[in-house]
């Protein structure tokens, strides 16, 4: 079960005209907004990764809006994991449980997941918050990841399960992201 004391937000290349070539995109940036704000509402530190951002372009201002002063952490690896400062931010963090959102599915997403999972950590897939440029690639990417010993979820089970319980004085804000 997730904790707030040890989970962290990861969001995954976001970017340009890739993120605009998402299937069902629509549906994509808005569970990235709910979570996002949703995990800022329990003060859930984030990382957020740009694949060669010369090349692909910037977080899409969708996205980069809900992280203002934050400076994303530029990859040339598809794996978050392979990228020495990505390691660095993680590990200050003290946190051991890896909240993932962001594109592509079976690439990206999927490679940080494995790499993650290796180096001992839990990686939970926020599901409806992930994508590929095709529905198939997505399935098979989650697929593989499940396979491989991630947790797929959704927005709002990660959301209400962190809250745990109506009584919470967080509640409000989170029913408020999630209607």
């Amino acid at each position: 079960m997730l904790n707030i004391d040890q989970t962290i937000l990861l969001v995954i290349d976001f970017q340009g005209n890739l993120a605009q070539a998402m299937d069902d995109r629509r549906s994509l940036f808005e569970n990235a907004r709910k979570i996002i704000q949703g995990l800022q509402t329990f003060n859930i530190p984030l990382i957020v990764t740009e694949q060669i951002p010369a090349k692909l372009g910037p977080t899409i201002p969708e996205i980069a809006g809900l992280f203002q002063g934050m400076t994303p952490i530029a990859k040339e690896s598809f794996s978050c994991f392979q990228n020495p400062g990505f390691r660095e931010a993680l590990e200050k963090t003290g946190r051991r449980q890896v909240l993932m959102t962001g594109i592509e599915t079976h690439i990206c997403v999927y490679q940080t997941a494995r790499d993650l999972l290796a180096a001992g950590y839990e990686v939970y897939i926020v599901a409806d918050a992930v994508s590929s440029r095709t529905a198939r690639n997505r399935e098979i990417g989650l697929k593989m990841m499940g396979d491989a010993g991630g947790r797929l979820t959704c927005t709002e089970a990660v959301l209400f399960e962190l809250l745990r319980t109506a009584a919470s004085e967080k509640f409000k804000d989170i029913f408020r992201i999630v209607k």
